[in-house]
């Protein structure tokens, strides 16, 4: 019986898909535990976010290679400053040997930006350096990144906390969400503002709830 032109078609679609080569299970594996750390991270929920940073780490050492570890460790440092947390030991520990660019990225997320080649920054980071506005990063995650690097560098506007927080708040994101919180109540209290600290309070409450 003569083949059909689709039964061929799909014979060689399968063929190809065939050839072509798999990464290596680390990537795909250690990709996965850091999207779980993040969202579990952004979430609140700490615990489920160290189970998976664990399996990231593992994964990532199973190369033997510094600057794989060092890239798991930058993510978990970013999320980090997404909620003001600074201190990033993990990625410390490796960075006399992490590459250029990974050295530039903690920099920035440290708010030091003096001297700092912004053109080895993802490309969403490097108009923030250059005084580009926070609403202009389109991905959620990075604008969050950002306003935290903002703040350390103390370059961070009204506008832009406002934004973290309705950023925040827009995903359901309750840790970052509490964190901007508590900076717009600092602010409003240090401006005698009673009735923008009550709203605020008020807010933070609903958001813990859970």
């Amino acid at each position: 019986m003569k083949k059909t032109a689709l039964s061929i078609a799909i014979a060689l679609a399968l063929a190809g898909c065939a050839s072509k080569p798999q990464p290596p299970s680390w990537q795909p594996n250690a990709r996965s535990a850091l999207d779980g750390y993040t969202d579990a991270w952004l979430h609140g929920d700490s615990m489920a976010a160290d189970a998976e940073f664990v399996r990231a780490r593992r994964e990532t050492a199973s190369t033997g290679r510094f600057e794989n570890v060092a890239q798991a460790e930058l993510v978990r440092c970013a999320a980090q400053v997404a909620v003001l947390v600074y201190e990033c030991p993990g990625y410390a520990a490796l960075a006399a040997d992490a590459s250029p660019a990974q050295q530039a990225y903690a920099a920035y997320l440290q708010g030091q930006w003096q001297g700092l080649n912004a053109g080895l920054l993802p490309e969403q980071h490097r108009a923030i350096v250059a005084g580009g506005p926070l609403a202009g990063v389109q991905d959620p995650l990075a604008r969050l990144v950002a306003a935290g690097a903002l703040m350390k560098a103390g370059r961070i506007t009204p506008a832009d906390i406002g934004n973290a927080v309705d950023t925040a708040s827009s995903q359901g994101w309750r840790r970052p969400l509490l964190a901007w919180l508590g900076v717009q109540e600092q602010r409003a209290q240090a401006a005698g503002d009673s009735a923008a600290v009550q709203q605020i309070r008020r807010r933070i409450a609903l958001a813990s709830e859970g």
